[in-house]
């Protein structure tokens, strides 16, 4: 990332490198002589977590202002939904048979790529969260088309590298989930969930909360595999018991195919604001 600021002063970088070439003696080698940007067990400490999250926050900002990424088209799902091609190496015959939403995505990132060069902008670029299964699929449909797409990736035990379809310009690494979490929608003008566990489910809910309550602006959201969603989360009952409004279940619509997806988000008109007051 440069810096083309016209300043007066020093720049960081170089006092960075100077510094790396001081005379060795007991008071450069000491710890405390390091400087503070450039000292990795300093920025570690518990009391610099409030500067590390802002960090988080700024460093993908500021390079999607570069990229000029104006708005993002998501895609939450699971990273163990196989390519169809490998569906009798599933670990269950359910995940084999969620096989074809790997092509869904990769049709829909297609679609969404295009029209995103048609438009000659980046506006609708594809974000996932860099990784195997649904999310390799939409940035692999992404590079098929010839764009960029977007991988926002986390540090986790056993996680693999970034799939080899992110734009390497625009693939990142996360400690903070919150964090990750708000480059997922800062942008968003659709949000897409298919077939996934633990992990789809929490980017789901929290997405559906922030538009629930209106701290997000309505935006499609669309829930691939009707019979998945239907299967796993009682809809109706958390409206039947009053935990959720029955206007909740407006917020989202099911889809099955990638251009059922792209006709709801080619013809999407803003809903107006919701007079009620929703709870969770």
């Amino acid at each position: 990332m440069s810096d083309t600021r016209n300043s007066p002063f020093r720049d960081a970088g170089l006092d960075r490198s100077t510094a790396s070439h001081v005379p060795d003696t007991p008071q450069t080698r000491s710890k405390s002589y390091r400087l503070a940007f450039a000292d990795d067990d300093f920025l570690c400490r518990d009391e610099l977590r409030p500067v590390r999250l802002q960090l988080e926050l700024l460093k993908p900002e500021l390079m999607f202002d570069e990229h000029r990424i104006e708005s993002t088209v998501v895609l939450f799902g699971g990273a163990r939904i196989p390519r169809p091609a490998d569906a009798d190496k599933a670990r269950t015959k359910t995940l084999a048979g969620l096989s074809h939403f790997y092509d869904e995505a990769r049709e829909f990132a297609r679609v969404m790529t295009r029209k995103s060069l048609a438009l000659d902008s980046r506006e609708f670029v594809i974000v996932t969260g860099g990784g195997p299964g649904v999310m390799e699929a939409g940035n692999r449909g992404a590079s098929d088309e010839g764009g960029e797409s977007i991988g926002l990736n986390i540090v986790l035990p056993h996680e693999q590298a970034p799939n080899e379809y992110v734009t390497p310009e625009l693939c990142f690494n996360f400690h903070y989930f919150a964090i990750r979490k708000m480059h997922f929608l800062m942008r968003a003008r659709a949000v897409c969930i298919f077939p996934g566990g633990f992990g789809t489910l929490d980017e789901m809910f929290e997405s559906l909360t922030l538009i629930q309550t209106g701290r997000m602006d309505r935006v499609p959201f669309l829930l691939f595999g009707k019979a998945f969603w239907n299967k796993i989360i009682n809809w109706d009952a958390l409206a039947d018991a009053g935990t959720i409004s029955p206007q909740d279940l407006d917020l989202f619509r099911f889809v099955d195919t990638a251009q059922e997806a792209a006709d709801i988000i080619d013809n999407w008109e803003p809903a107006p604001p919701r007079s009620d007051i929703p709870g969770r």
